[in-house]
């Protein structure tokens, strides 16, 4: 019995010590899970419009239960720019971002549409407490736990040619338009303070009145005695 025991404690060490060695590397080739969904989910659509600077959108939400800081990386920062460039997005929450991107002239024979790109974009995400500040150094500084995204790859559209491609790219502009602009709006004033005051005024006045009243009692009955 005791040597049957040994036996089965050995294994057991032998086991765990094969775990232990292999859970590394079964982390490291494990795909991170995502934290954000994209949609598109892979390409970002540009209207093919050579010399002019196209705009595409993208839909990122936070699918995670935390806090998510995320951000943009293109391999052409000079002719290529997002708005917003990245952000942190509370779990549940979602915003739609627009891509800038100077078309440059085909060349050679190539046809237009079919005009390939070098360009490519990334978006990477990363855990961040609640209240956190977003600042891209955040990225630099927990290299370790930045998941990427996803890498999007650039998709020219006619825009002469009716598409759903088009016409959602369309929708989400417009929308990322209109998100801006209410952004640029000042707060509504509900006019709750000024009825507030409008409060401290009059029970101002009303403690006033009864003072006075109360005055002009006391000197009555001082006359009378």
């Amino acid at each position: 019995m005791a040597s049957d025991s040994a036996t089965d404690q050995h294994k057991q060490q032998q086991s765990g010590g094969i775990l232990g060695w292999l859970f590394p590397f079964t982390k490291s080739i494990l795909p991170a899970r995502r934290r954000l969904r994209l949609d598109p989910s892979s390409n970002l659509y540009f209207p093919y419009e050579p010399g002019k600077q196209a705009k595409s959108a993208i839909k990122i939400k936070n699918t995670s239960k935390s806090y998510v800081a995320f951000k943009f990386q293109t391999t052409a920062p000079k002719s290529c720019y997002m708005r917003p460039p990245g952000g942190i997005l509370t779990p549940g929450e979602s915003l739609i971002a627009t891509v800038f991107k100077f078309i440059e002239q085909p060349e050679n024979d190539e046809k237009p549409i079919d005009q390939k790109t070098k360009v490519k974009f990334k978006i990477v995400s990363l855990k961040v407490k609640e209240g956190t500040d977003y600042a891209p150094e955040l990225f630099d500084e927990q290299k370790d736990q930045v998941t990427v995204e996803r890498t999007l790859k650039v998709v020219f559209l006619d825009p002469e040619r009716l598409s759903p491609e088009l016409d959602k790219l369309k929708r989400q502009l417009a929308q990322a338009e209109a998100a801006t602009e209410a952004e640029k709006k000042p707060p509504v004033d509900t006019g709750s303070k000024v009825v507030g005051e409008c409060l401290i005024v009059d029970e101002w006045k009303e403690r006033r009145e009864r003072y006075l009243a109360r005055q002009q009692v006391e000197a009555v009955d001082s006359v009378k005695l």
